[in-house]
Parts: structure tokens; sequence; C-alpha cells
């Protein structure tokens, strides 16, 4: 082991539909990629906080307290307001998974936080704001639990997905990408993991790759986990789409995989949209990346009804005790992100807002 963080025995990472104490997001400023549709975009952040907040509070970042709360009170119902909590945090951009904490509990629920660094993946852009985030989270005395330095790896939260069980799930094409943890071999990096992580296997995927995706092939774009051993995955059924062979494979490799019983993952297939471009360029959208909060599970939704309307009768299959809750990421995924990739869930017992 090389000079790892203290990480002390008995945490591991949970599932996101453990109980959450509340929903991280960073709002979207002037001079930022989201520029050119500012107001949009910030229409979006609306609606995405409406669905959150009969849920769960949101702890919103931003670099303008009055200006911010002047805009949302202009807009959101009092009950959202009321669930909303501005702090003052300046951000390079908006994608707080993955320059949000990662959070562990142990048994008796205790939270454990985990910062790791975060290179705008893997120096593509610029991240020194977004990394200082949690620093100002805890100074304002907004996050409680034990903060643990790992600012030595690189590791981004859309990158891990966990089972709450022991079983973390990532893919070897981001993980192993240039500038992100070189020299680091794969079972070096798999050893970080599951030491850091308190996990008991990690699982690498080697297939499904969006086009448009420029994280490098996060795991939260094309593989989530579910309740039951439960895997939801993209499904290409388009034989003509360059990404069809990829996400064949990546579904045989789904079906090879078995849990820690030795049993296979029961595998729901969700629908890939029906193509979206914006200038010029193919854009990364996906079903997979919702959001899983107390009581309801977000989707993103691209105005494609059928397609829209099929993504959430699959993740309701999945969640059959959630409120099931469509948000409009037409605009978010011009910046190549959706639902997840915006927003950092905290289990119980970390937000203090």
């Amino acid at each position: 082991m090389r000079n790892s963080p203290k990480i002390p025995s008995g945490y591991k990472m949970p599932a996101e539909w453990h109980k959450q104490s509340g929903i991280q997001l960073a709002w979207p400023q002037a001079g930022m990629d989201w520029q050119p549709y500012l107001e949009e975009i910030r229409q979006t952040y609306l609606e995405l906080i409406e669905a959150i907040t009969p849920h769960e509070p949101v702890l919103l970042g931003t670099e303008d307290i009055k200006a911010t709360r002047q805009y949302l009170s202009t807009y959101l119902s009092e009950e959202a307001l009321r669930q909303v909590r501005l702090a003052e945090c300046p951000h390079n951009d908006t994608w707080a998974r993955d320059f949000g904490m990662i959070t562990l509990l142990n048994e008796e629920g205790q939270p454990l936080l985990l910062d790791f660094r975060f290179n705008g993946w893997g120096e593509k852009f610029h991240a020194e704001l977004d990394n200082l985030s949690s620093e100002r989270y805890f100074a304002q005395e907004l996050l409680y639990g034990h903060r643990v330095d790992c600012l030595d790896l690189i590791l981004e939260g859309g990158s891990i997905e966990s089972d709450g069980h022991g079983t973390i799930f990532t893919t070897a094409q981001c993980l192993l990408a240039p500038n992100r943890n070189q020299p680091l071999t794969q079972n070096d990096i798999e050893r970080e993991l599951l030491y850091r992580l308190g996990a008991q296997r990690i699982i690498w995927l080697h297939h499904g790759t969006l086009i448009g995706d420029d994280t490098d092939g996060h795991i939260d774009t094309t593989v989530r986990t579910a309740p039951n051993d439960t895997l939801l995955y993209v499904k290409c059924e388009d034989t003509a789409d360059p990404q069809y062979e990829d996400f064949l494979a990546l579904e045989r490799e789904l079906r090879q995989l078995r849990n820690l019983e030795g049993k296979p993952y029961r595998l729901i297939p969700l629908p890939m949209p029906k193509e979206i471009r914006f200038n010029g360029e193919r854009l990364p959208a996906t079903y997979a990346n919702f959001l899983v909060i107390n009581g309801a599970v977000i989707v993103p939704v691209y105005g494609q009804p059928d397609h829209d309307a099929l993504a959430m009768e699959r993740v309701a299959e999945a969640f059959p005790d959630r409120q099931i809750v469509g948000v409009d990421a037409q605009v978010i995924v011009r910046q190549h992100g959706s639902i997840h990739c915006l927003t950092m869930q905290y289990p119980v017992g970390v937000l203090h807002i």
C-alpha cells in the first residue's frame, strides 16, 4: 500500500438509495461554459430543484448569494425555496457529481467524507475552484463528518457506482485514461479503491462509451445499480448506430457478471435516446444518468415521448416503491452531462442545512 490516507475499518460506500440528508448543486454563473444559454440552464435548475425539494433539501453553491436568492425567489414556489440553502462557493463549472465528496458510512451510520482530487476529467478543463468547494462547505459548517484528504488520488463520483453491499462498478476506459492517475496501473488503482471505499471487490467494465462523452466513459452514463442485485444499463437497438457493437459487448459483459453469492444480476435495459445533435456534434444523451433521492427517482428526459416514457417505465421497474419524476435534460446535455452529473447526494447525517 502506498502512502494512502488512514481509513478507519468498518466503513463502506452506501448505495445511492440509502436515506439522504440532501443534494448538493452548483449554480450556473455568467462566465461558465453555460454562458451562451445561461437563462435556459437556470430554468432547468429551477425544474430540478422543484423536483428534489418535496423529498429533501438542496445545498446550492453560488458566488453571489444575494443575486441567486433574488432569482430563485422570483420563480420557485415558497415550499421549494424553504428547502434551499445557499452557500457562498464559486466554481469553475457545475458538475457536483465529480467534485463533491464521496461518503462512507459505518454500521452506526457515522459518516466519513472522502475528498478526492478532481482535475477536469484528465486536465481537459479548469477545476481549481471546484477542488476548493469541499473545504469551503466545511468552513461554513454545512457538512458534518470526518473529512479524509484523498487528494493524492484523482477520482470522480460519476466514475464509480456502489451497490451498497461491497461491490464497486467502474470502467477501465475512464480510470485508466491519460492524465488521471499515471503511472498507477489497474492493479494499483484497484488496491486503492478497495481500501479507500471499504469495498470487497471492484468490477471493471470495458465497453459502452457514449459518443460525445468527454469524461472518458463514466459508469453513471451507462450502468447503474438498483436494489435486489439489479443493474439498469443502456441498450442500443439501432444496428446502424456506430455505438451498436460497443453496447452489445457491454450487454454481454453484464450477462457474465455474478453477485457476491455467485448469482447473475437482474438486468433491466434502458433505451438509448434518438440521436441529439447541437452545434454539429452528437451529444451523449442517456437515461442512465438518473438521480435516486428519498422517495423518488429523477429521470432525465429529452423531448422524445416514446423513449422518455419507456425509460421511466424501466426505472420504475427497478424502483417500484419510489415516485418517478422526469426532468427535461435537453439543455444540460449540451455540455455533455445530465441530471446525475449535476448532483451529489449526501446520506443522512452529513448535510446540516
